[in-house]
């Protein structure tokens, strides 16, 4: 079931209008009524929102996220994806980075590079900035590089936590091994990725809030190099 039509079945389960919606997430009833024939997809605070409205996990609300994503990618669920590579990248980003793990020789002029070796296989992490950064992570398999996302973001508000988003991209998963879980919560902060496309093609963005304030903002694509 799309989005669209999940927030349509729930929305007349409660009995309510797309004005009563409306009111209660604070936004226009035009809002609501252009999510629901999918002609705009909301935000992640609004989806954090129906989620406790509606006592449903994010996952489900987004199941068919592809189907409302102007930049949709098709799925390819027929090809396998490696699980010793996706073994390896969680063990990677959470043994560097989210494992606050030392920084090797800077590959660049004021870079900070990260790396994980596992006998054949390797993976870098390099990114230039701090408060506003980009930078890329990629995997070799014997010298060859086969695999590599990149990234881009940056701090919005001085209640920024970089230990709760360490915290978060530690709980990387064999499910979803780009960033942190689709949601996470630790006190007054809350952590949101969303995914689009698969391992070998994807894109995404995550997103912290501090109570209802967002305080961070990323956004990375990557899969396959052939």
């Amino acid at each position: 079931m799309s989005f669209q039509e999940q927030l349509q079945t729930l929305r007349k389960a409660k009995g309510l209008s797309q004005e009563k919606l409306a009111e209660f997430l604070g936004i226009s009833r035009q809002a609501v009524a252009k999510w629901e024939v999918g002609h705009s997809y909301p935000d992640i605070a609004n989806l954090i929102l129906l989620s406790e409205f509606f006592k449903v996990s994010i996952d489900k609300l987004v199941n068919d996220y592809e189907e409302n994503c102007r930049l949709c990618i098709k799925e390819n669920k027929e090809k396998p994806i490696n699980e010793e590579i996706i073994t390896f990248l969680c063990k990677a980003k959470k043994a560097t980075y989210a494992g606050k793990g030392p920084e090797i020789r800077p590959s660049r002029p004021n870079s900070h590079d990260l790396e994980y070796l596992e006998g054949s296989l390797k993976y870098i992490d390099t990114y230039l900035g701090g408060e506003q950064f980009a930078g890329e992570e990629a995997l070799w398999k014997d010298e060859i590089p086969f695999w590599s996302m990149n990234y881009m973001g940056r701090v919005l508000e001085e209640r920024f936590s970089g230990s709760f988003l360490k915290e978060a991209l530690s709980l990387v998963s064999k499910e979803n091994p780009y960033r942190g879980p689709i949601i996470y919560q630790n006190g007054q902060y809350k952590y949101h990725c969303i995914i689009n496309g698969e391992f070998e093609w994807f894109q995404g963005h995550e997103e912290i809030y501090f109570e209802d304030t967002k305080v961070y903002e990323c956004f990375f694509h990557g899969g396959e190099i052939k």
